[in-house]
C-alpha cells in the first residue's frame, strides 16, 4: 500500500475549508431556487390574471347592453358565449406570451414590444365595448384593424425575444383577423 503518500490534514487545510463552504452553499441552493420559483409563479399569476380580469370585466360590461346577441343569426356569426370565451382564450395567450417576454428581460431590451402589447390590450378592451356594447361597427372595424396591427407588431417583437412567445401570439393573430372579418360582415347586416 502507498501509505507513505498519506498525510494528516488540519482544519487550516484549504481543501477542507473549500469543501465545507461548498457543502453549505449546496444546501442553501434548493432554498434559493424555491424562492426564485415562488417569485416567478407570483409574477406569472399577476401578469396573466390582471389583464385577463380587465378583459372579463370589459366583456361583462359590454354584454349588459349588447346588441350583438339580437342580430340575425348567420352561420359565420359565432354565438355571444363563443365569442366571449374565445376573446378570453386569446387574452390569456397574449398575456402569457407577454409574460414570457418580460421574464427574460425583453421589455427592457425592446421597449417597443411593451408599447405594442399595451396598445393591443387597450384596443382589445375598447373593441369589446365599441362593438359588443354600443354596436358602433364602423368605429369597431377601425379599432379592430389597429388591434391587428398591434398584434402583428407584438408577434414580430416577441418572436425576436423568445420564439415560444412568438408562437403563442399566432392564435391571437388568427383570432383578431377573424374578428375583423366578423366586424366587416356586421357592417352589411
Amino acid at each position: 500500500m502507498a501509505s507513505h503518500d498519506l498525510k494528516h490534514r488540519t482544519r487550516e487545510d484549504p481543501d477542507i475549508t473549500t469543501r465545507t463552504y461548498n457543502d453549505r452553499e449546496n444546501k442553501a441552493k434548493p432554498l434559493r431556487n424555491a424562492a426564485i420559483a415562488k417569485r416567478g409563479l407570483r409574477s406569472l399569476a399577476i401578469g396573466i390574471s390582471g389583464p385577463l380580469s380587465l378583459t372579463l370585466l370589459s366583456l361583462h360590461l359590454g354584454a349588459d347592453r349588447s346588441c350583438y346577441g339580437t342580430l340575425s343569426k348567420r352561420f359565420w356569426l359565432p354565438p355571444p358565449w363563443a365569442l366571449h370565451m374565445t376573446c378570453l382564450a386569446s387574452s390569456f395567450l397574449m398575456n402569457l406570451s407577454a409574460w414570457l417576454v418580460w421574464a427574460v428581460g425583453g421589455f427592457h431590451r425592446k421597449p417597443t414590444a411593451l408599447y405594442l402589447y399595451l396598445a393591443q390590450l387597450g384596443l382589445s378592451l375598447a373593441w369589446n365595448q365599441i362593438v359588443l356594447g354600443t354596436g358602433a361597427n364602423r368605429v369597431g372595424l377601425l379599432v379592430c384593424l389597429a388591434m391587428f396591427g398591434a398584434v402583428v407588431g407584438c408577434y414580430r417583437m416577441f418572436k425576436e425575444v423568445n420564439p415560444i412567445s412568438g408562437d403563442l401570439a399566432k392564435p391571437c393573430l388568427a383570432w383578431t383577423a377573424f374578428l375583423a372579418i366578423v366586424n366587416l360582415k356586421l357592417l352589411f347586416l
